[in-house]
């Protein structure tokens, strides 16, 4: 299994559900020296000079073919060579840009398969309650964040979970509207699968007891019927619509903020789920003027019915599939669907009832026919389907959805995916090995959940959760993420999540359900090349390889070897994306010298 896997580390595109055969090393040396040929015949031959060299470091190809090395050299926004520091030194000239790493760690540039980059800026720009550890301080920060708000102006903001607090019960409404009386709040839960309204946000809202719940959503309500504050998936839309809207600027604004935050972490790449074509025209406009330093594997939001007259005006999917626009800056062949909701807010769709709520199993966001028709029509038109599922149901009606949909168009190499994958039933764990469906997970979300996860599905539930080393296993690869704004942006805390399931403080010793840890090795694949693999991108990204885009990070700390409790004091010193430095860590302590 750990070979088929480790396949993937190569430039070639079928490294899941196939053994290695017996000559794979010499189709690695073969593919990698074509690569290159490709690209650059006069490197090897008259020795062009490169553009860039690196040296003296410990570089982390991802590649089998040379797994380890000290130097590499880019030309033109791709690696053409890696190996040796002399051989490397061999292709610099006057104008060549010569840096000596001193040692330092260099790693394939890192790719969050699952975040949220509007949802990110947005956040940025707004108040931010993540961590709070009561209602109280939820209240107390927006205070603060707010002071000099005007009356009647709206405030936003995310990341409250009542799950951290004494009282695990949903809020109400009642203590923010006192203290907000005069402007509208509403403050979105952690997972985005709930918010929080004051009174004022309600009435502007038009939100009253008789309001009825609209399918795939529910408003929490009081004894009396009228609502409570909380609204969970898609009632969430009784409350959103009555917000301005944001401005096409401000929304410019809140990306090249996501996208230099981005950097700043090591980030090189995204896989965007769910952005509507005004925020997909915006990622264009700034790749197009050369201003979008990042790559982005875009997935449309649900564009409704297939062949209905709002998909026929999504231009996208007029458009068809497109890839490496922008010199690989943007990737727009996907489709984000949800079957369900979130675990925290006990909307995802359980098979049975909740452990700490025996009267909920969750909520159905989309209809089953809708996932089926969705992957009907991508299998006839070349786009890959996304499916958000958490709970086990969830997870069983996309799996199902998929096998209908390939049954009767049946399609090699589809990479389908399912977002989160988060509880499944043990019966639908090899299914997708089986289907050839991708789990997309991610690991900080098991060390969110694990302190009252298992209350919510209980002991015999909670061992098809967040269950990394069985999918492994089973032949399949995980592209791990984060979901942020759900999550952190940091990648540092996802290796480490992957590797210990411990919390930033390294709870609990050993490890929640430590069989289920991910090696280092996995680990760094499944930031790098597996998220290549998932958006069909392995022949440009994800590994340290001639012919690929000159994409990578440069780290103060080995993170293949420092004990486990030093990865997360490990920093990014620079990111470098097509040969282009991004982002460099401020501080002469940070700064590598050029010669």
């Amino acid at each position: 299994m750990r070979a088929r896997r480790e396949a993937c580390n190569t430039n070639q595109a079928t490294c899941v559900g196939e053994r290695q055969s017996a000559n794979s090393a010499v189709m690695k040396h073969l593919s990698t020296y074509l690569a290159v040929a490709a690209l650059a015949p006069s490197v090897l031959g008259a020795q062009i000079p490169a553009d860039l060299v690196l040296t003296n470091g410990n570089i982390y190809t991802v590649d089998n073919a040379r797994p380890v090395v000290s130097a590499l050299a880019v030309r033109a926004g791709r690696i053409v060579f890696v190996g040796s520091d002399a051989e490397a030194r061999s292709l610099a000239r006057p104008s060549t840009t010569v840096i000596d790493l001193r040692g330092a760690t260099v790693v394939p540039g890192f790719t969050d398969a699952h975040a949220h980059l509007l949802g990110l800026g947005t956040t940025l720009q707004r108040v931010n309650v993540a961590g709070s550890s009561s209602y109280d301080e939820v209240i107390a920060r927006v205070q603060t964040w707010a002071k000099n708000v005007r009356p009647g102006q709206w405030i936003l903001g995310r990341g409250w979970d009542q799950n951290r607090w004494p009282s695990k019960e949903f809020p109400s409404h009642d203590a923010l509207s006192r203290a907000f009386p005069n402007n509208p709040v509403v403050l979105t839960r952690i997972d985005g699968h709930a918010l929080l309204a004051n009174a004022r946000a309600i009435q502007l809202a038009r939100v009253t007891a008789s309001t009825p719940d609209p399918a795939g959503g529910r408003i929490i309500r009081t004894a009396s019927g009228a609502p409570a504050g909380v609204f969970v998936d898609n009632a969430q839309s009784l409350i959103s619509r009555a917000i301005p809207a944001p401005t096409r600027a401000n929304k410019r604004s809140a990306i090249l903020g996501a996208v230099a935050e981005a950097n700043r972490w090591g980030l090189t790449g995204v896989h965007d789920p769910g952005e509507d074509a005004e925020t997909i025209s915006i990622f264009e406009e700034l790749a197009q003027a050369g201003n979008y330093n990042l790559r982005n594997y875009v997935m449309l939001s649900d564009p409704g019915e297939p062949g209905s007259a709002a998909a026929q005006r999504n231009p996208y999917i007029q458009r068809g599939p497109q890839n490496a626009l922008y010199d690989g800056r943007l990737w727009i062949r996907a489709i984000k669907l949800y079957a369900d909701g979130a675990l925290g807010s006990r909307g995802a769709a359980l098979l049975a009832p909740y452990s700490d709520e025996p009267t909920n199993s969750g909520l159905l966001v989309s209809r089953p026919e809708h996932i089926r028709a969705w992957a009907d029509w991508a299998l006839q038109h070349g786009f890959q389907i996304n499916v958000h599922a958490i709970g086990d149901r969830g997870n069983r009606i996309v799996l199902d959805a998929f096998d209908s949909a390939l049954k009767r168009s049946p399609k090699a190499d589809h990479r389908f995916r399912i977002e989160h994958a988060q509880v499944i039933s043990p019966q639908d764990i090899p299914r997708f090995a089986k289907l050839g469906v991708i789990p997309s997970m991610q690991a900080t979300h098991q060390t969110s959940d694990m302190r009252w996860a298992e209350d919510r599905v209980g002991a015999q539930r909670i061992r098809g959760a967040y269950a990394w080393r069985t999918l492994l296993n089973t032949g399949v690869i995980i592209p791990n993420g984060t979901d942020f704004p759900v999550e952190e942006v940091n990648p540092l805390l996802t290796f480490h999540a992957a590797v210990t399931r411990q919390d930033p403080t390294n709870w609990p010793a050993g490890g929640w359900y430590p069989e289920q840890k991910m090696t280092r090795e996995e680990a760094l694949q499944s930031m790098t090349i597996w998220p290549a693999y998932a958006g069909f991108q392995e022949t440009m990204l994800g590994s340290i390889t001639p012919g690929k885009y000159a994409d990578f990070v440069v780290l103060d700390k080995d993170i293949m070897r420092v004990p486990d409790t030093e990865i997360l004091s490990t920093r990014v010193i620079s990111t470098w994306i097509g040969g282009k430095r991004v982002y460099d860590a401020s501080g002469a302590a940070h700064r590598l010298p050029l010669r």
